[in-house]
């Protein structure tokens, strides 16, 4: 009976698999980009909308869980912090992150020269600063080269 969110859900695939996996779930992403959205997953197009992770469409408290795999750094870091912040407010409880990091100069270069998206890409110790700034208590995890 969980309520879960997805934000930057893509097409749905993490959406799908949750579904399968764990029967009478609600799920519910959201995406920017519209391709994404009507190129989604067939079973989860009712359950996906086209919306900015810094002002989501949902009320407060809204989901058990907000997840976001690779996404809020993709945003510039005033941005980051809000879509931070959403995440916060739709959460009744729980929120997991996934970012871009890195904990040492070799790590910073090589991020750098492979990474085409991110706009907020920091250290492991910048991101955990950043997260206190933006009031985000839940969990973390990083993504690094």
């Amino acid at each position: 009976k969980s309520k879960v969110l997805d934000v930057g859900c893509a097409k749905g695939f993490m959406m799908y698999d949750f579904s399968r996996l764990i029967p009478g779930i609600k799920i519910k992403g959201v995406d920017i980009s519209e391709y994404a959205i009507k190129n989604s997953i067939e079973e989860m197009r009712s359950h996906v909308q086209c919306a900015n992770a810094t002002d989501l469409p949902f009320k407060d408290n809204s989901f058990d869980l907000v997840i976001s795999i690779n996404t809020i750094h993709n945003l510039e870091s005033e941005d980051c912090s809000l879509a931070l912040k959403e995440i916060e407010r739709v959460s009744s409880s729980n929120s997991f992150i996934t970012v871009d990091a890195y904990e040492n100069e070799i790590e910073k270069k090589q991020m750098f020269d492979w990474n085409l998206t991110a706009k907020t890409i920091l250290s492991t110790s910048e991101w955990k600063k950043f997260f206190e700034e933006s009031g985000y208590s839940g969990d973390f995890y990083w993504f690094k080269p």
